[in-house]
């Protein structure tokens, strides 16, 4: 009965989540450093990080390539603890945001490093409630803040990026106060290391990880 319970799931998540096309990769942008960063010699031996920005299957694909990311966990920002369920959340109306929470050593990489992976490899900054292939709110690109050290880089490197033409549209990636993080169902986490030869990790998030590699050769 397990099986059969787990495998209608995971159909009805691939079903909905995977609405790609067909060959067709969201926009990667190399981004210039932050300007504005926390220094490893007075940072916390741990850190955590909680961002949104489309599927959480190739965000959380994407900072476990990271080095000095000690987790990346696929989750629900931004609504209620009872409406933080897949089928809920795919409605687009319960105001969670499909999010990863990072637990990583900023002595070994920095939030305003993992901010530049985000803008540059992991979402689209200038797309409003979706990305790519995936429509509606709860693919909207957000940064939840856990602290006024993290709202200062975050909100400084927007101003930076957008002073530099980094994009060629405006970046409405929000910026908030951190809100609770509801762990997603088991059968989303690793998605993309389970199974990447689905149809939308291989065209979607693969050329998230190759351009990971390629951008940020030594992280």
């Amino acid at each position: 009965m397990r099986k059969i319970v787990f495998a209608t799931a995971l159909a009805g998540a691939v079903a909905v989540c995977a609405q790609y096309r067909t060959s067709m990769a969201e926009s990667v942008v190399r981004v210039p450093a932050p300007k504005v960063d926390e220094s490893p010699t007075t940072a916390p031996a741990s850190e955590t990080a909680v961002l949104s920005g489309g599927c959480f299957w190739g965000m959380q694909a994407v900072f476990q390539h990271v080095k000095g990311v000690r987790e990346a966990i696929s989750g629900y920002t931004g609504g209620a603890a009872s409406a933080a369920h897949y089928d809920e959340v795919s409605t687009g109306t319960t105001g969670h945001a499909e999010s990863i929470k990072v637990v990583f050593d900023p002595r070994v990489v920095s939030y305003g490093t993992l901010l530049r992976v985000y803008f540059s490899v992991a979402e689209n900054p200038t797309e409003l409630d979706y990305q790519g292939p995936d429509q509606g709110p709860q693919y909207r690109g957000e940064i939840w803040v856990q602290n006024r050290e993290q709202r200062k880089i975050a909100t400084d490197y927007i101003h930076q990026l957008t002073a530099d033409h980094s994009f060629s549209a405006p970046i409405v990636t929000r910026v908030d106060a951190a809100m609770p993080f509801y762990l997603a169902e088991r059968y989303h986490q690793n998605f993309a290391t389970r199974h990447p030869d689905n149809p939308y990790i291989a065209s979607i998030d693969a050329p998230k990880l190759r351009a990971l590699a390629q951008f940020f050769p030594a992280l």
